[in-house]
């Protein structure tokens, strides 16, 4: 079968999560092609060499560990004109040189209105629709209120109406929409090949850059061994080592630490809770989904969310460690089984006719 995969840039998650699904389609025979951007599209070329169309992407924009709106929109804005040129240019492109007959996309837009626009089954694969297509079991506190009602509102028009949406979570969110499936998260084979130890370190992986006042801040937690990845250099700063990234480099610090210390991001925690690693998680301001990550991993017992760091909320953690980590170690998942069944038979469905491109009510 042919098959459109569309893969956002923001954030190197969606890719690395990507690749195990396209990896198994490929290995199962079918003919691929992916949609994608910037890093994401350079690391997808890698990977599939020849099977990569690069579109223009949207990106947020930080100031702090907090998503500036603003500027996001500004970029938006300013960008529009040439993103869209070179996506239409490829919007043709897909269908004179590949015409699929089904979309995978992985909260992926180009993807997701060339399946409207030609009438083709699209399944969602995503964390994302937790928000918008599940039963969260959090009480939502009032200062998230706002964040909370623009993400919903923003994923449920998205990728509304597809044929099917397989929802990836580490946490129980019972489905309460019609065509959805929760499954476990999707893990890199690295990750499921790896044997996790307990060292002494804690790996720390900051996405925003600008968040200046980290090693300062780590410093003040004496006593404490610190592997930071997420500034892209080598530093020697005593006990908190400052590291460019490798993924070789990053799986085996991740598996041999202690606990891990991050924003609220999906891929990371839920690979962390596989390897039964306590998270310390400071979500970004503004992105209510990594609200949701962090705050599911404290109800679990599996850690601590706090809404900015502070050397205080690091030490408050620590000193629960060894309760954290023995709930973790009751965390169980079977691989990719799950995800990779489901996949297979929404496949064999739209093989068979059963699929129907034209749904209603979502």
């Amino acid at each position: 079968m042919k098959i459109l995969y569309g893969v956002p840039s923001e954030g190197m998650g969606h890719a690395t999560r990507s690749k195990v699904i396209i990896t198994h389609l490929l290995d199962s025979g079918h003919d691929v092609r992916v949609a994608t951007s910037d890093r994401a599209a350079d690391f997808m070329e890698k990977a599939f060499p020849g099977r990569v169309f690069k579109i223009e992407g949207f990106h947020l924009k930080y100031d702090k560990g907090t998503v500036d709106r603003w500027k996001s929109f500004s970029h938006l804005v300013s960008s529009a004109p040439e993103s869209l040129v070179t996506n239409t240019r490829q919007f043709l492109n897909v269908h004179r040189d590949f015409a699929p007959q089904v979309v995978i996309s992985d909260f992926e837009s180009f993807s997701y209105y060339f399946a409207k626009v030609h009438r083709i089954p699209i399944l969602s694969i995503d964390n994302m629709q937790v928000i918008n297509r599940c039963t969260l079991d959090l009480a939502i506190p009032e200062e998230e209120t706002e964040n909370h009602r623009l993400a919903k509102a923003i994923i449920k028009a998205k990728v509304p109406f597809c044929a099917r949406y397989l929802v990836t979570s580490f946490f129980d969110a019972p489905p309460r929409k019609p065509r959805t499936e929760v499954v476990a998260p999707i893990l890199r084979e690295a990750i499921l090949n790896t044997t996790p130890s307990r060292g002494e370190h804690i790996l720390v992986y900051q996405t925003a850059t600008s968040q200046t006042d980290l090693v300062e801040g780590l410093a003040r937690v004496k006593g404490q061994k610190f592997l930071v990845y997420g500034f892209n250099r080598d530093e020697d700063h005593g006990d908190i080592q400052l590291k460019k990234f490798s993924e070789d480099g990053f799986i085996h610090d991740l598996a041999s630490s202690k606990a891990v210390l991050t924003n609220g991001g999906f891929s990371l925690i839920s690979e962390a809770v596989y390897l039964h690693k306590p998270v310390l998680s400071f979500p970004l301001s503004g992105q209510f989904e990594q609200y949701v990550n962090g705050a599911e991993v404290e109800r679990m017992g599996y850690g601590r969310n706090f809404a900015k760091f502070s050397p205080d909320a690091v030490k408050a953690f620590l000193f629960d460690l060894n309760d954290f980590t023995q709930a973790v170690s009751q965390h169980h998942q079977e691989g990719n089984h799950q995800i990779l069944t489901a996949v297979d038979q929404f496949l064999n469905e739209v093989g068979a006719g059963s699929v129907d491109e034209e749904v209603d009510g979502d």
